[in-house]
This record gives structure tokens, sequence and C-alpha cells, in this order.
């Protein structure tokens, strides 16, 4: 009996673009901030503005949520479907437009730390040269 050679399963082939498992790769890493430069041209850089878009979108979702509701409670059909969907609907709108006073008020306050921080680096440098 001749034993046969035995063949090597071929693996998967690499994706050109992305790269390897483990591996850290400078060309993919500026492929990538390459992107996120193209993000922020194609949004006008937007993409860091989470809170000024959810705010009228949860506004918007409040209202829609206020109108099932009013509809589903005025044809008395209390705890039926659609009357669950309009609190379901009226709770997420609450729920944006809370998240978005919260992000809103922390944005506030690092503006404030920063504007702090860069105060008293100035006045610092004013004593030295005083």
């Amino acid at each position: 009996m001749i034993a046969e050679p035995v063949k090597e399963m071929p693996g998967p082939a690499a994706v050109p673009g992305f790269p390897e498992k483990g591996s850290e790769c400078p060309a993919a890493t500026a492929r990538l901030q390459g992107r996120q430069a193209q993000l922020m041209e194609a949004t006008g850089g937007a993409e860091l503005s989470c809170s000024r878009c959810t705010f009228p979108f949860g506004l918007v979702v409040v209202i829609v949520g206020l109108v099932v509701t009013a509809v589903a409670y005025g044809f008395n059909s209390h705890g039926s479907v659609i009357s669950v969907f309009g609190l379901v609907v009226l709770t997420l709108g609450f729920l944006l437009v809370i998240s978005s006073a919260v992000c809103w008020r922390v944005r506030q306050c690092r503006k404030q730390a920063k504007r702090r921080e860069s105060q008293t680096a100035l006045m610092a440098n004013r004593e030295l040269f005083v």
C-alpha cells in the first residue's frame, strides 16, 4: 500500500483591506482614520452632536406617543395593544429627551472645566512675566 501525501486544507482567504487578527497594522489604522475623515466631511462634523439630534427627535416621538395614547384612551381601549404601544412610544420619547438633556449638561460642564483650566494656565503664565 502506498501512502498518499496529506494535502493541507486551505484556510479562509484574507480579505483585502482588513488586517489579520492579532496584528497591528498601521496601514489599517490610517485607513480607518481616513474613513472617519470622510464621515466628518459627509456629515459636516455632526457625528459628534448626538444630543442636538436626539432632542428634536425625542420631542417628535413624545408627540406621537401622546397622540397614539390619546386616541387609544379616547376609544376606551384600556390595556389594548394600541394603548400599550402608545405608552411605550411615549416613554421612549421621554427617555430620548432626558438623555439629550443629560448629554448637553455633561458637555457644558466639560466646556466650563476646559475654560477654567485654560484661564488658570493663562494666569500662571502671567505671573511669570510680572
